[in-house]
């Protein structure tokens, strides 16, 4: 009786044993350990910056590279890249500098001319709908 009762208790504690939750645990810590490693790896590394930039010079110039900060007193100017010999205006993104289209060159586009005729049927609607004819 007493080996049925030990085979019966082996059982039933292995039916009830919760491996498959033990092992989704240890794969959860082991990843929440891996995230703890690489923010102290993180904080290390920022340490190590807010020691480099601690000095008075050393905050002026990053102050002034990365964020175009400077002393009470200064000005800031910014000299921006001129166009190059051979390239056209086009490059520097302002829409202003662009040279005018020339009207022969539209149909070439592929835009071809709309007519509207006006009719003396209609009124105040249709005069209203030709001038707001920019919603078409």
């Amino acid at each position: 009786m007493t080996p049925l009762a030990v085979v019966t208790a082996v059982v039933m504690l292995a039916a009830w044993f919760p491996l498959a939750a033990l092992w989704h645990q240890q794969s959860q810590i082991d990843a929440t350990t891996s995230q703890i490693s690489a923010l102290r790896l993180q904080e290390r590394t920022l340490a190590a910056r807010a020691k480099s930039i601690s000095t008075r010079a050393a905050a002026t110039l990053l102050a002034r590279q990365q964020y175009q900060l400077v002393l009470p007193g200064q000005s800031f100017i910014q000299v921006l890249p001129g166009r190059e010999a051979g390239s056209p205006s086009v490059a520097s993104g302002d829409p202003g500098l662009q040279p005018l289209v020339s009207p022969s060159s539209v149909t070439a586009l592929g835009s071809t001319p709309t007519v509207h005729r006006r009719s003396a049927v209609g009124g105040f609607v249709s005069r209203l709908v030709r001038t707001l004819e920019f919603w078409r």
